[in-house]
């Protein structure tokens, strides 16, 4: 295919994907399968592979590309983003209602009343029909410019479609569903960090991160509601809704045109039941004048506009007495604990169990034997104790203080420095931890034997025939065939039964065998490593490149690999020093076990670069780092993750880290540019369209 073949194509893809996008993420309607759509995609991000020339900002796969961001650039509002007055009663909706028929002197008002979305206020402004900046509430003067992290969010269209006005702002709100919120939490607390209070603060947290491919993995979403500028597609908010619709933008479906108390209250009542079954969290419902017209002539306060006001649901809150605390032991030796509660009724379920989350919230909720507490649902979903409620205490009753000791094992806790969380140390002895770090190694992500899920392992485990994941690799037929456990059935539920048969067996070690295959990033990721997740075991894998490299890297090497902290570098440390963990690693080698990269794979096609090494570091606007190292790798040079006395160049974008600079300086490293760079590859800059 030649480069302008590909350019066509390119582009028609990305008017392909577009609109799918459009399909599946606003209308909810999507009209071809994910694998289809994963194979459009898939086309065009080896198209642009293999011309990165051509890769334009706006394109698809441009949503999880970028680099990372030092720091977000603070962007003063062309509008003012103001706040909406608060009521939590009909009878301050009335005299909302009262002023506003007052200021507009013998005309009615048409209001329309919509769901208050408990997420982070956000400014999206399209120019010619591309999203060209986001920028945050910030203190409604001023916000951050998050525009590459939101470029993650897939409901947020980056190119738009129909009669659009040239220039506009749409305003909305990013949150993150229910779903995403619970994943993000049991992964946090797995590993000790600090869980995040409810979905609002971690879609707050996620949208502020420096990475975007991490944003990208929250799947954060967003419904957008207020339309501004200066020649709008309607006069009133009900019909430039409708409008940013057909254009491809996610508006909120859950408003309705009220034009009376009556038909307002019945909106609020209804969503004050229905909110429950949302899968997302909302915290009220605002009511605003529809006519743009009326809303000028209603004005503004100081903080607020006088044409809305904003109507605020009240929790749900019960009181019930406090049974006991139990405490759990995670994969990572992470020890979380329990309350145990008197069954009581609270927004539609029983709740008899909540997670108190560390020792710092038993502290602060100064928790006594025999309390009574009030729990409240996270999200309308997760039980979470509020407080106690010392009127209740009986006379002399002890305080519940953190335990000292593992419940599993007795191993004394440890308790890292900046975290909230004590952990189990004794690794290879903690039955929990055990299980735990072998179910981890089986998932989907790490080494994928899903012939193994559903329980096996526990069974495994209980029978003696495993104790580390490495003993997976010398199990066979005759061990398993006939191996049957019978789990007892919790209240309400029936008794769990698993055998081992003909069948399984197969599938057991058939699955077992292919896992030999995975990838060392994966392998890597399926050890376990405390706070080594999947993205900073690519990282790590493709920065040293196997095994050896890695387990010989001391903490100050460790701590030069992109987004290594101190934290991981001294976990990965401690893990090599444990000689258990080796003797896993080199159980693991015999059998197979893929413990180097293969490589990038990148077929050299002309060899300009020489063998030359560099090294990439900042943000460039047109490239993500990944495709700037496989345009390296593809013109004959070499990617290195820290400059040396090798290192031939510093490629450098904005806000490149300093010490990098500074070594660079020190070393007489030359530091070049992108175009430099494709002047190096091309003989003039202008052979690669960048549109």
């Amino acid at each position: 295919m030649t480069a302008e073949e590909a350019k066509i194509r390119i582009i028609d893809l990305t008017a392909e994907i577009n609109r799918h996008n459009y399909q599946y993420y606003v209308l909810s309607q999507p009209l071809i399968s994910d694998y289809e759509f994963d194979m459009l995609l898939e086309e065009l991000s080896r198209l642009e592979k293999e011309f990165p020339e051509l890769i334009s900002p706006d394109s698809p796969t441009q949503r999880i590309g970028a680099d990372l961001t030092k720091e977000f650039v603070q962007v003063r509002h062309k509008y003012p983003m103001l706040s909406l007055g608060n009521t939590y009663s009909e009878e301050e909706i009335a005299d909302f209602d009262n002023r506003v028929r007052k200021l507009l002197v013998n005309e009615d008002p048409e209001y329309i009343c919509e769901l208050k979305f408990d997420g982070v206020a956000i400014g999206l402004t399209y120019r010619n029909g591309k999203l060209v900046q986001a920028v945050t509430r910030g203190d409604g003067t001023q916000g951050d410019d998050v525009t590459v992290n939101v470029k993650t969010i897939k409901s947020i269209p980056l190119n738009l479609f129909g009669d659009y006005p040239e220039e506009f702002e749409i305003r909305g709100e990013i949150f993150m569903p229910r779903s995403s919120f619970d994943m993000l939490n049991a992964e946090r607390e797995e590993i000790g960090l600090q869980l995040f209070a409810n979905p609002r603060n971690a879609a707050s947290g996620s949208l502020k991160m420096q990475d975007p491919a991490e944003v990208a993995k929250r799947s954060l979403d967003c419904y957008l509601y207020f339309m501004l500028g200066e020649k709008l597609p309607a006069d009133n908010h009900y019909q430039c809704m409708l409008k940013a619709k057909e254009w491809g933008i996610k508006t909120s479906p859950y408003m309705a045109r009220c034009h009376s108390l009556e038909e307002i209250f019945s909106f609020i009542n209804i969503w004050n039941t229905g909110r429950k079954e949302l899968p997302f969290d909302i915290d009220g419902i605002v009511i605003k004048v529809n006519s743009y017209r009326q809303q000028e002539l209603l004005g503004y306060t100081a903080k607020s506009p006088r044409w809305a006001i904003a109507y605020k649901f009240k929790a749900e809150r019960v009181s019930t007495p406090l049974i006991s605390v139990d405490y759990q032991v995670g994969r990572t030796g992470t020890v979380t604990p329990v309350a145990n509660l008197k069954p009581v009724f609270l927004a539609g379920t029983t709740v008899k169990r909540a997670s108190l989350h560390n020792a710092d919230v038993i502290k602060k909720l100064d928790l006594h034997e025999g309390d009574h507490v009030f729990v409240e649902k996270g999200g309308e979903i997760i039980p979470k104790v509020i407080s106690a409620d010392p009127e209740h205490r009986a006379a002399g009753a002890k305080e519940i203080t953190f335990i000292t000791h593992c419940p599993e094992c007795g191993t004394p806790l440890r308790r890292e420095e900046n975290l909230a969380a004590w952990y189990c140390p004794n690794e290879t002895g903690c039955p929990p931890q055990i299980k735990g770090r072998l179910e981890h190694f089986i998932s989907r992500k790490a080494m994928n034997i899903d012939s193994l899920g559903e329980g096996k392992i526990e069974l495994l485990y209980d029978k003696g025939l495993v104790h580390n994941v490495s003993d997976l690799y010398d199990l066979t037929y005759e061990q398993l065939l006939g191996l049957e456990k019978i789990y007892e059935a919790e209240e309400g539920q029936k008794e769990r039964k698993i055998s081992f048969r003909e069948k399984t067996v197969e599938n057991i070690l058939k699955g077992i065998e292919q896992s030999i295959s995975t990838p060392f990033e994966r392998v890597l990721y399926a050890l376990g490593i405390r706070f080594v997740g999947e993205t900073v075991a690519k990282k790590l894998a493709f920065h040293f490149g196997n095994i050896d490299s890695l387990h010989h890297a001391g903490f100050d090497e460790l701590k030069e690999v992109e987004e290594i902290g101190e934290k991981i570098a001294g976990s990965v440390v401690e893990y090599f020093n444990n000689p258990d963990n080796l003797i896993i690693i080199n159980r693991l080698r015999d059998k197979g076990i893929q413990f180097q990269t293969e490589g990038s794979g990148q077929v050299i096609v002309e060899d300009k670069l020489g063998g030359k090494t560099f090294v990439i570091s900042g943000v460039f606007q047109n490239f993500s780092r990944d495709q700037l190292r496989e345009m390296i790798e593809k013109y004959g040079g070499k990617n290195t993750g820290s400059v040396t006395g090798k290192t031939d160049y510093l490629l450098a974008g904005e806000g490149m880290g300093p010490a990098k600079l500074k070594k660079a300086t020190d070393l007489g490293v030359k530091i070049i540019s992108v175009e430099d760079l494709l002047g190096m590859i091309n003989s003039s800059i202008q052979e690669f369209t960048l549109f």
